[in-house]
């Protein structure tokens, strides 16, 4: 059920950056589109099944838990795909952009570079559930070993080439003005 004018949305940054509260928005305005987001199946996991969720190394349960609902999405849907979680890893992006090219979509990148004052700040002061946190105790620790990694070329910021169009977020007012040239190239 591919088709060519498909979109998959991938957001790029750290935590507390505003990519799920930007996936939900851009879901919300663009029509049969679908929000991919990992921090659920994680929360499922560790709510449901935390006695066979990995304690260390990679969560390998949760990245084929949402290996199924991706690829589901992909084969048997006609929704566009938004990814909202962090995507940090230039290698992982490249796999999953050249999957979704050969399966038809237009794949746009959304690079979050919000400072890391504003991070800080706003990891200090939330209220969201370290459910879905599985080798840290907290966002602030999470936050930090992003912040000590970005100088890791995986890590890098998306650049331009790695996928169809690559629009950048610096500060929450941009997230009109992204949301709506997404909405133009779907159209």
């Amino acid at each position: 059920m591919t088709s060519a004018k498909r979109l998959a949305v991938i957001t790029v940054g750290m935590t507390h950056s505003g990519k799920t509260t930007f996936a939900h928005r851009l879901q919300a305005r663009l029509p049969n589109a679908v929000v991919i987001d990992q921090d659920l199946h994680a929360a499922f996991l560790n709510t449901h099944y935390a006695s066979i969720v990995p304690t260390e190394g990679p969560n390998h349960l949760k990245f084929a838990l949402t290996r199924a609902i991706v690829d589901h999405a992909i084969e048997r849907t006609s929704a566009h795909i938004i990814f909202c979680n962090a995507n940090r890893s230039r290698a992982a992006r490249a796999m999953l952009v050249d999957r979704l090219d050969r399966a038809g979509f237009r794949t746009v990148l959304v690079d979050f570079r919000i400072a890391d004052d504003l991070l800080r700040q706003r990891v200090a002061t939330s209220d969201r559930s370290t459910d879905v946190l599985r080798s840290s105790t907290s966002f602030a620790e999470v936050l930090t070993r992003q912040q000590r990694a970005s100088g890791d070329p995986d890590t890098a910021p998306p650049a331009a080439g790695e996928a169809d169009h690559l629009l950048r977020i610096d500060l929450s007012d941009d997230v009109p003005a992204v949301v709506q040239a997404i909405l133009e190239i779907a159209a």
